[in-house]
């Protein structure tokens, strides 16, 4: 028979934990596809988050460190000035990175600091049970929003990516999306597009990727793709938000 597919070198045999639907497994495999096609698996080290995602040291053949909750560009920072050959990546959810560690995450672009960042948006705290997050969507009901976010009440969501394109420390800021094939072809060439910044040692670059959490919005995974689609995109648009002057 004619071989068709092959799991990623960069990627281990473990199974995924997530939950039918999640999409922390396809930016999983786009980052592992990278990392393979750039031809750098002995040179990455990868900061994984607390969250969903807090087991994908399990899932990567690479090396890979635990952050505190919000930290992983602090600690990014750290590997990064003692090993500045080293390609370095964070990966945080919304709550991680545009909550608890709002400040780490700005000051580390402030800073230019030369890692990947990997800011993964699905609009609700998904591990610690379905509470509203910065970036959930008015109207968008959660454990702790029943009715719905109110701007009354917790104000507007935060576009991180936005927020940080305005720093003359980010030198790349995109955004994208992995609820349709041709998104997920287009959310590969951009996490590329990150790493190789890094390569030529420019800045900081920021890719958010808009995720989808059937379980916490209550939704089937097809349902899912649709709302994201519907809601979460008119809010957050797609797109290279910023991009170096010189690469």
């Amino acid at each position: 028979m004619r071989k068709v597919f092959s799991k990623p070198a960069s990627l281990s045999d473990k199974p995924f934990h997530y939950c039918p639907g999640c999409t922390h497994g396809i930016i999983h495999r786009l980052i592992a596809e990278v990392i393979d096609e750039l031809n750098i698996k002995e040179e990455v080290i990868g900061i994984a988050p607390i969250g969903c995602a807090v087991f994908m040291y399990d899932y990567f053949d690479f090396d890979f460190l635990g952050g505190a909750h919000g930290r992983a560009p602090a600690v990014a920072t750290g590997v990064k000035r003692v090993h500045p050959d080293k390609m370095v990546f964070t990966y945080q959810g919304d709550g991680d990175a545009a909550a608890i560690g709002t400040a780490e995450i700005v000051h580390a672009a402030a800073r230019s600091e030369k890692i990947t960042s990997l800011f993964i948006n699905n609009a609700i705290y998904g591990m610690t049970g379905g509470q509203m997050a910065p970036t959930t969507l008015l109207g968008q009901e959660s454990t702790t929003s029943p009715e719905g976010r109110s701007k009354e009440m917790a104000g507007y969501p935060i576009r991180l990516t936005e927020m940080l394109a305005t720093l003359e420390g980010t030198v790349y800021a995109a955004r994208v999306s992995v609820h349709d094939v041709k998104h997920i072809i287009q959310a590969k060439k951009v996490i590329k597009r990150a790493f190789e910044i890094q390569q030529k040692k420019v800045g900081f670059a920021l890719v958010e990727v808009l995720s989808t959490c059937p379980t916490n919005w209550g939704l089937t995974p097809i349902e899912a793709t649709k709302w994201l689609e519907q809601n979460m995109i008119p809010y957050y648009p797609l797109g290279e938000i910023k991009v170096p002057k010189e690469v």
